[in-house]
């Protein structure tokens, strides 16, 4: 963060193209402060109508704060020798303070953490490790009328999916999807350079990262993970550690609604946001670089909403597909409806697929003993949310499957809002499949269980 002042002031406007795009809501959980959200905060009590203009304006403040607390367990449900029986075992405090002035916002949110898995792990603000995460810390302001900026550390999200990226290019967390915290953590923060343009053609988000902020990916300290080097799993024993990229990354979209349907473009410039690669004669993990261009539209369909989403992922460090080492470029597609089935009972479907470019020069090259990939990649979602007891009770069940690599994964969750202040709820992590090498199956020994109880104040 401490490059963003002096790169704010060198020119960022001129990053690179995009296509079109229309602003999509976003999935439960995974909402990002826009320039609305710093909402001006109630009169203190006692301060009521009857009380005169001046007497307001007194006691009116722009500052707000809020947070809430949070105990969390999980414990897995097979055996792995290479990691501690419990799957989640942590206390979180979480405190969060905004700002509201007439020309600026602000918001700085933190979490201390108390983590028993992971009780002498090193520091790492960037990576989301040890007793301390910096989830937010921006400000925002109107470079004029139709001009915004926003910088600092930030939550940001963008495309159609749910719980599918394929445009958002920004950083996950997949170690806390996968063990059991709550959906809005599978964000992970950003530190960047937002500029969001409206216009009366098109309205246009550009995002500049000086320094690469990658995924918090599935490394071995929490979850075991298929490791081609041994040809079988890998956890605590051998964790991932690449080499990071000296760079930015920049990101852009467009958006329009034109009839009620949105339209968007995206592109993307940067690296694989997890290590995709491998450097043979560090001997180390390697994130490589990529460009990715994309589009999407959503819109209502038989009394649901339709949407569909699609991206080029040019591998620009393997161009042909004909280094073993680096990821082929590919397509992805995703299709989704999702349609109110009765009352308080919602249903969604999605097909995604990945198609491997160059697929001849990738079987060529590949190393013996390494699994071979399939050319196309299938995976469908489905999810079901039933809401019960005056929408105090959710009832979830989100899961994967893949038809190519004959692998899943289910989250079934119930959450119940026993006051307004207090939230508590449960649910599981499940994986299968036929081959461990698959996406999914490589975490079946990760398959846990988790409860959580959180007091809102």
């Amino acid at each position: 963060m401490q490059r963003l002042l002096p790169a704010l002031l060198s020119s960022t406007l001129s990053a690179w193209p995009a296509v079109v795009l229309a602003e999509p809501p976003l999935p439960g959980g995974l909402e990002e402060p826009d320039k609305q959200a710093a909402e001006q905060p109630p009169l203190p009590s006692g301060i009521g109508t009857t009380a005169s203009v001046g007497e307001e304006e007194a006691a009116y403040s722009p500052f707000a704060t809020r947070g809430w607390g949070e105990a969390r367990l999980g414990r897995r449900l097979h055996g792995d020798s290479r990691q501690r029986d419990a799957s989640i075992a942590e206390g979180r405090l979480q405190l969060s303070l905004d700002y509201a002035g007439k020309q600026l916002t602000a918001r700085i949110t933190g979490d201390l953490l108390i983590d028993e898995v992971l009780d002498n792990q090193s520091f790492s603000i960037n990576r989301g490790r040890g007793e301390f995460d910096l989830r937010e810390a921006w400000l925002q302001r109107p470079l004029g009328e139709r001009l915004d900026l926003k910088m600092g550390r930030q939550i940001l999200t963008w495309g159609t999916g749910d719980l599918l990226f394929i445009n958002d290019l920004f950083a996950k967390d997949w170690n806390s999807f996968f063990i059991g915290r709550n959906t809005e953590y599978l964000k992970a923060p950003s530190d960047a350079i937002k500029f969001s343009l409206y216009l009366d053609a098109v309205n246009i988000d550009l995002v500049w990262n000086p320094e690469f902020d990658s995924d918090r990916f599935i490394d071995g300290r929490r979850i075991s993970y298929f490791n081609p080097a041994v040809n079988g799993l890998s956890g605590r024993e051998i964790t991932v550690n690449p080499a990071f990229p000296d760079a930015g990354e920049v990101a852009m979209r467009l958006y329009k609604t034109l009839g009620g349907v949105e339209l968007a473009g995206y592109g993307y410039r940067g690296y694989w946001k997890s290590p995709n690669g491998f450097d043979p004669q560090s001997g180390r993990a390697a994130f490589t670089e990529l460009d990715v261009w994309g589009a999407s539209i959503r819109g209502n369909l038989a009394g649901g909403i339709a949407n569909a989403e699609a991206g080029y992922y040019d591998s620009r460090d393997d161009g042909n597909g004909g280094d073993p080492f680096i990821n082929n470029s590919e397509w992805r597609i995703l299709l989704a409806f999702e349609k109110e089935l009765a009352g308080n009972l919602t249903g969604a479907l999605q097909y995604y697929l990945e198609r491997m470019r160059d697929y001849r020069n990738y079987r060529d090259t590949l190393p013996p003993g390494v699994p071979q990939r399939n050319k196309n990649r299938q995976v469908f979602t489905g999810r079901l949310t039933w809401l019960t007891h005056n929408q105090n009770l959710t009832w979830s069940l989100f899961a994967y499957a893949s038809t190519s690599d004959q692998d899943w994964y289910a989250r079934p969750k119930l959450s119940w809002k026993a006051t307004d202040a207090l939230l508590i709820e449960g649910g599981a992590n499940l994986f299968g499949g036929a081959d461990q090498h698959t996406f999914f199956a490589q975490f079946e020994d990760a398959g846990n269980l988790f409860a959580g109880v959180r007091y809102s104040f």
